[in-house]
């Protein structure tokens, strides 16, 4: 019988501004237009949330020359407001998101189950990219 290992990922970025800003930011479907793209070539034209236990949320990830673009989605398992979301994507994979204030500045720490169509490095440079485009656009607001 052949098994595979769960390959995880972890991207993290450390945002100067209060874990209540950051919160707000990552959550609100408004905000994630503005951040939720790895790269210029990319964007977010809508978003919702339902951020609660068996809430879901769907974002729309498309090229901007119309080329390509999928839904981001999943549904949460665990919300601690200001700490933690754990949510499953819709093809079974998990992600944790965790969020550490240390006077006025916040870690958010993300983990997430590889998928295998592309290699683990690409994954996490992608997903990197995103949560330092969450960066850079909270602590401008």
């Amino acid at each position: 019988m052949e098994t595979s290992a769960k390959t995880t990922i972890t991207v993290q970025s450390t945002v100067n501004a209060p874990v209540e800003k950051v919160w707000s930011v990552w959550t609100s479907p408004e905000h994630i237009t503005k951040w939720n793209s790895a790269n210029d070539d990319w964007h977010t034209p809508s978003a919702t949330n339902d951020l609660r236990v068996g809430g879901k949320f769907v974002s729309r990830m498309e090229a901007k020359d119309g080329s390509m673009g999928f839904d981001f989605e999943g549904t949460y398992e665990n919300v601690k407001t200001n700490e933690l979301i754990e949510y499953v994507m819709g093809d079974g994979r998990k992600v944790k998101i965790a969020f550490k204030s240390d006077e006025g500045v916040t870690t958010v720490t993300e983990t997430f189950d590889a998928e295998t169509e592309n290699s683990p490095e690409l994954q996490q440079a992608g997903w990197q990219a995103i949560i330092d485009n969450f960066k850079r656009y909270t602590e401008s607001l």
